[in-house]
């Protein structure tokens, strides 16, 4: 999937987007007749469901009822949210449902899905919105026939009784044919001519109750306050367990030998004046530890930040990446051009991390990784087909990598059966700071 951006919309385009008034005229109409069989679904789910739950729920089976009732309700919501941002041609505010705990049982899921306050303001909208639906619906129909009616009353005013007694007779006791063709014509004209207007004016009713009761932006901003809090505090504690091991393994690494390639360069200064030829092994053993030095450091910068990334984008670095894995990589990168730093960072530090792990742990013979844009969201995955039971406990390298990942506000999943395969997931979301 392409990042670029659609092309602009035309003049013409964008103010029929932006101006209600200028939006489609019979997906509105639609939109209100088709209200009413929604509304009908909605409203027998939302009262037949609560009812029986309601009384059942002494013997506990209505809590799975409720629940299986706040569900249905929830998608009946989500059918009106797309309708209406559709005929309006306008997103509406945001919502928020509570998210389940990943792995809960049935149980816990009922009893989450009770207590979140969108779920109920769901279970209201098919209840209080069926008046609304059947009153937009039902008029709108009558009046749109009524005018078509009247505006063709000439041609099937023949096939009524001669007594007839219609609008016209109780407005001024005369039957004059050419006089009640003439009136109802008049009539339904004036109701086709107001039409447009009363059908905007039902569908921003209709809209203003799922506007209403749908949505609820303060939950929606103060949940999405606590995800980039949650991201920050993820954010630091990855950027500490990187500083910490960083240290940690400059310290059991380079640092040793730094220590010991001082003690043999002292060494060999003493002796050069005194015996050279015993001064040349500690000379060549000082060389060889500082290659070794040089090596571990080069390791540990990949750690940091590789060159290549910043200077040849995400396929390269991970080319580099599988090259220096001892396990065999398949790289499959469909990734179209450059994108933000954070997110190509990220995305290269789960790989790696996966990778690592794949070396340690996993026995495994084969390894494949998978980048791909979908939605607007960069998807990784590390899958191997070694032993499996990885898992991102605290104290494991993926703990850290899961906080990592949500610092950039994306979400690591880990698929690690005994006996295997692993699979290592990350999804980030793509777009600039």
């Amino acid at each position: 999937m392409s990042l670029a951006a659609p092309p602009p919309a035309t003049p013409e385009a964008a103010a029929t987007a932006d101006h209600p008034r200028r939006r489609p005229f019979w997906p509105r109409v639609g939109y209100l007749l088709a209200g009413l069989p929604l509304g009908i679904a909605a409203f027998v789910v939302a009262v037949a469901g609560f009812s029986l739950g309601v009384s059942t729920v002494i013997v506990w089976i209505g809590l799975p009822i409720l629940a299986a009732t706040l569900w249905a309700a929830r998608g009946l919501a989500t059918v009106e949210r797309r309708a209406t941002e559709r005929v309006t041609g306008r997103e509406l505010p945001p919502h928020h449902y509570r998210v389940a705990v990943p792995g809960a049982g049935g149980t816990a899921r009922s009893l989450a899905m009770l207590r979140d306050p969108q779920a109920w303001r769901d279970l209201l909208h098919a209840v209080l919105a069926f008046p609304v639906r059947l009153a937009a619906a039902v008029i709108t129909l009558t009046w749109g026939l009524g005018g078509l009616g009247g505006l063709l009353f000439v041609a099937w005013e023949w096939s009524l009784p001669d007594d007839r007694r219609g609008l016209y007779w109780l407005l001024s006791g005369t039957t004059s044919r050419p006089t009640e063709i003439l009136v109802n014509t008049v009539l339904g004209a004036v109701m086709l001519a107001v039409f447009p207007v009363l059908v905007r004016g039902l569908v921003a009713a209709r809209a203003g109750v799922a506007r209403g009761l749908l949505t609820n932006q303060t939950a929606a901003l103060r949940a999405r306050a606590g995800e980039l809090a949650a991201g920050r505090r993820a954010a630091v504690a990855a950027e500490a367990n990187t500083l910490r091991r960083l240290e940690r393994d400059l310290h059991d690494g380079p640092q040793q030998r730094l220590v010991r390639m001082t003690m043999d360069l002292e060494a060999t200064s003493r002796r050069l004046d005194d015996d050279p030829e015993r001064a040349r092994p500690l000379l060549d053993e000082a060389i060889t530890q500082s290659r070794e030095t040089l090596a571990e450091l080069r390791a540990l910068s990949r750690g940091i930040a590789p060159p290549v990334l910043a200077d040849r984008g995400l396929d390269a670095a991970l080319a580099a990446a599988a090259a220096r894995s001892p396990v065999p990589v398949t790289l499959d990168v469909a990734v179209p051009g450059r994108l933000p730093a954070a997110v190509e960072s990220t995305a290269y530090f789960v790989v790696t991390e996966g990778l690592t792990n794949v070396a340690k742990h996993a026995a495994a013979s084969g390894a494949t990784v998978t980048t791909m844009v979908d939605d607007d969201r960069l998807v990784v995955s590390v899958a191997d087909d070694g032993r499996g039971g990885a898992h991102s406990g605290k104290g494991h390298g993926l703990a850290g990598l899961a906080d990592r990942v949500a610092s950039a506000d994306g979400t690591l999943t880990i698929s690690s059966p005994a006996g295997g395969p692993t699979v290592l997931t990350a999804s980030l979301p793509v777009r600039e700071s």
